[in-house]
């Protein structure tokens, strides 16, 4: 992971005035300014409002008043949430023609409030559909451990960002593992709370009853600790639940005693190369996990979801594919355009076995309460790749690198994707999967791992 201060270290600097925000974040301007034309992580940068931002924090330092736990943090956000004055372009050509966001998408107010500091929109694949970030727009963004990778998508620039250094933590949304994905190849922390525990209002949908937002950070205290700032009842998303919300940071400290914890097999254990194996393999010896689960008919999960991600992809853009249609990227376009033409009776069939599906589950965990698996079947590919040999099969690149994603976020389960650095390797992610509202769960185990490798460095 980088060494470089989180986000947690970066607000307690400044509320203790042993350095300035205005001084952070004119750091990372400059930083964003020299690095991001090798990274092309971002697609708008708000230096003005950032450092004026930054200056009305240390002035209210200064005046004895709190700003927020996370005072004087800068952070970015995928170019498909609302930043109050700007366009939100979802990676696309055509919504670049609408006029600036009037204001900011629930979960950047959110932040805000809590002192951290917008400093720009980061790159992604159009509307969210794809795992690459290679974008025929606004180019590709390349992964920070090799130039000559891919970031991940389709929240590449999120994840890239916050590996290269550039930024503490950063929002990015997960319908099939868009957040997970580029957090393994990019080797941080990529979190994907429960469907409907966070608010959405704000962020371009893209298949409604599928999409979550999610957070990249350095640590996994930063993870836990923006997410509780995130949470709370919308009634401007009529998915964002009405639970109490689970405050999770304070969770962090408590240990995996007494957790059922197991890694899935059959279906996880397959179609990847050796290292990404190895990869879960190491976790689940930390952890002391020999127990091995089936979940059941998780390929037909995952064709399901590219049904219901298609179909619902494919609605919210009807208008724009009969008008327009050379205005989209191609990749995006054709598979907007066989999910326009897909039969309704595809869908719902997809849809009744999502319920059979959600309640294989709800047995597992009566069982478990966490599953291992991996998040990506290999490191990061190049860039324009479109095809690898994976276990001894040749498989297309871009829907491959959510085999593993796909059908757990298909019921809408809270994960997350731990970073995992094997010896002479690219980064790869594993996958800590929770049961519903379970992410308490999650970032217990998280926290044992972080806790057990940084004292064994």
């Amino acid at each position: 992971m980088n060494s470089q201060p989180d986000a947690s270290e970066i607000a307690n600097s400044v509320l203790k005035q042993e350095t300035t925000a205005r001084e952070i974040v004119t750091d990372v301007l400059k930083n964003i300014a020299q690095q991001d034309s090798q990274l092309n992580c971002f697609t708008a940068i708000l230096a003005e409002t950032a450092i004026a931002r930054a200056e009305e924090i240390d002035r209210a330092i200064a005046l004895g008043r709190n700003p927020g736990p996370l005072a004087g943090v800068p952070f970015a956000v995928k170019n498909l949430f609302d930043l109050e004055g700007i366009t939100t372009i979802s990676g696309s050509k055509i919504d670049a023609e609408n006029p600036p966001a009037l204001q900011d998408a629930t979960a950047i107010a959110r932040l805000k409030q809590a002192g951290a500091i917008a400093v720009g929109a980061l790159n992604m694949d159009e509307y969210a559909y794809g795992f690459v970030t290679e974008n025929s727009h606004y180019g590709t963004t390349r992964n920070p451990h090799d130039l000559s990778r891919i970031a991940g998508g389709s929240s590449g620039g999120s994840a890239a960002a916050v590996a290269a250094g550039l930024i503490p933590f950063s929002l990015g949304s997960d319908t099939n593992g868009s957040v997970r994905v580029p957090a393994a190849l990019c080797g941080t922390y990529g979190f994907k709370p429960t469907y409907g525990r966070l608010s959405r209002s704000g962020a371009k949908l893209f298949a409604s009853s599928l999409d979550c937002i999610g957070v990249f950070a350095r640590s996994l205290q930063d993870i836990a600790s923006i997410y509780d700032i995130l949470q709370g009842a919308d009634p401007k998303d009529p998915v964002c639940c009405q639970l109490r919300p689970q405050y999770c940071a304070s969770e962090l400290d408590r240990g995996i005693e007494g957790l059922k914890i197991a890694v899935a097999d059959d279906y996880f254990s397959q179609g990847a190369d050796p290292e990404a194996i190895a990869a879960v393999e190491k976790i689940a010896k930390i952890l002391n996990v020999t127990r091995k689960i089936t979940i059941p008919e998780s390929d037909r999960a995952r064709a399901a979801a590219y049904i219901i991600t298609a179909a619902e992809g494919a609605n919210l853009h009807l208008h724009n594919l009969r008008d327009r249609p050379e205005d989209f990227d191609p990749a995006t376009r054709d598979r907007f355009l066989a999910g326009a033409l897909m039969p309704a009776s595809w869908y719902l069939q997809a849809q009744r076995f999502r319920s059979w599906w959600r309640d294989r589950l709800r047995e597992i965990f009566q069982e478990v309460d966490i599953i291992l698996a991996p998040t990506t079947p290999c490191v990061a590919p190049q860039i324009g790749q479109t095809t690898a040999t994976i276990a001894g099969k040749e498989i297309l690149i871009r829907p491959n690198l959510g085999r593993f994603t796909q059908p757990l976020s298909f019921i809408g389960l809270p994960v997350l994707s731990y970073p995992v650095f094997l010896p002479g390797k690219l980064p790869l992610g594993v996958q800590i999967v929770g049961a519903p509202y379970k992410e308490d769960l999650i970032f217990r185990v998280g926290a044992y791992l972080a806790g057990v490798e940084l004292f064994n460095k």
